[in-house]
């Protein structure tokens, strides 16, 4: 099958079902982020810049591995690379007990940048294959439906990890964060988190491993312009808009993850135990999964476009309240930011690919290749928080990317959809 054809049939969709749970494997382990920076924080007695330096590993890999990746997915196909992507998060997460060992906080970072190289392996074989299993029409529904799971995935992450690794050991009450012991025990806390995590991984990889075969059936065939240089796409005014727009997206949500547990921690906001706070990350990422689904609904009769240009600037509208504001008003505010933040990606990535000129696999590429904004954002956001009396003001650097969406998203209401898209290839992710 070429990317000229529309897979259908049972087949496609069981592989649609199939490649749906790696979804939410990624959006698991991507959320443990949030709680893990408040444990290195206090465990390694870091500054908020530096503790946000896990992001900044995370997202980083994004823009080392992401093009590398499109030319492994060009070559190897889509169930050889999602098996090799999850393969590299088992042997990342293994790294963390050893970092954690040596007590070495650099070790953590480097754990959680091979995590992500295997991450970013996946998205950019996953999400263009979500949009093939089926119709170019309908291409907007499966990714944001298969979002959904990821979005399960981030919202069960922070309820899972944050009493984990934010009880006991240095956040105990009267903890003495000096004492050996105490330290031992908050780390011991986060080598638990990440074996389970590897344990995970590899059952998922497995199940592909069994699945592979349907997988193939239903997948199309990478051709020879899918073999081409990834490097094509910077070609494509529109691949490189889309990953602009990726990059101020991933950035700006992540940005208030990160931060959301401090921000809600703190006096002026709620005034409760970290490990609450942590735990109520979930109602961010739990208002994205409520939100895909709901956009799921409204996408069959509103255009995905008029869609995006209303959750993009409404979202920024709330980070302008919530920079102004405090108390409860401000954390729930903060909160839903995470409803309207849901149908973004998604759209984002099937509103590029209708658009870009250049191959699939290469568009792909870049794309992903976007999500480096989830590390340079939240670092800016941290290094605001050190010099700020309050956590208030981060929220203007996803206002500012929000605002930006708000101009991507007008434009790709006036843009005119790639001929080959029209003529019925799958360009979809």
């Amino acid at each position: 099958m070429s990317h000229s054809e529309t897979p259908t049939g049972k087949g496609t969709n069981l592989a649609f079902a199939y490649v749906t749970t790696l979804f939410f494997a990624w959006g698991f382990v991507t959320s443990l982020i949030g709680p893990l920076i408040a444990a290195v924080r206090r465990v390694f007695e870091l500054s908020y810049a530096e503790a946000t330096l896990t992001t900044f590993a995370w997202f980083i890999a994004y823009g080392v591995a992401s093009i590398p990746a499109a030319a492994i997915l060009g070559r190897l196909g889509y169930s050889r690379s999602i098996i090799a992507a999850l393969v590299t998060m088992v042997a990342g997460c293994l790294i963390v007990p050893i970092a954690t060992i040596v007590d070495w906080y650099p070790g953590v970072l480097i754990a959680l940048f091979v995590i992500a190289s295997g991450v970013t392996l996946l998205q950019v074989g996953a999400n263009p294959l979500v949009a093939a299993l089926g119709s170019q029409k309908t291409s907007h529904l499966r990714l944001n439906f298969s979002q959904g799971f990821n979005s399960l995935g981030t919202t069960l992450g922070p309820l899972l990890a944050a009493p984990i690794l934010l009880t006991g050991g240095v956040f105990a009450a009267d903890a003495v964060i000096t004492d050996p012991a105490t330290r031992a025990e908050s780390l011991r806390s986060i080598d638990f988190a990440f074996l389970a995590v590897a344990v995970f991984f590899a059952v998922v990889a497995a199940f592909i491993f069994t699945a592979r075969k349907t997988i193939n059936a239903s997948a199309p065939v990478p051709t020879a312009e899918d073999r081409m240089s990834p490097l094509v796409a910077l070609k494509s005014p529109w691949a490189v808009f889309g990953a602009l727009a990726i990059f101020f997206y991933v950035g700006s949500e992540v940005t208030i993850g990160d931060l959301l547990t401090n921000f809600l921690h703190s006096p002026e906001i709620l005034d409760i135990p970290l490990a609450a706070a942590g735990s109520m990350v979930a109602w961010y990422w739990g208002g994205a999964m409520v939100g895909r689904f709901v956009g799921v609904g409204l996408m069959t009769i509103v255009p995905a476009r008029i869609l995006l240009i209303a959750c993009t600037a409404i979202a920024a509208l709330l980070c302008l309240f919530v920079s102004q504001s405090s108390g409860a008003t401000a954390a729930y505010a903060a909160l839903s930011i995470g409803f309207f933040n849901s149908i973004m990606f998604p759209t984002i990535f099937t509103l590029t690919l209708e658009r870009s000129t250049a191959p699939v696999a290469a568009t792909s590429g870049l794309l992903i290749f976007g999500i480096i904004g989830g590390a340079i954002l939240p670092f800016i956001a941290g290094t605001i928080a050190d010099n700020s009396a309050t956590l208030n003001p981060v929220f203007y650097v996803p206002m500012i990317g929000y605002a930006i969406l708000v101009a991507f998203a007008v434009a790709a209401s006036r843009a005119k959809i790639n001929t080959r898209i029209e003529a019925g290839a799958p360009g979809g992710h």
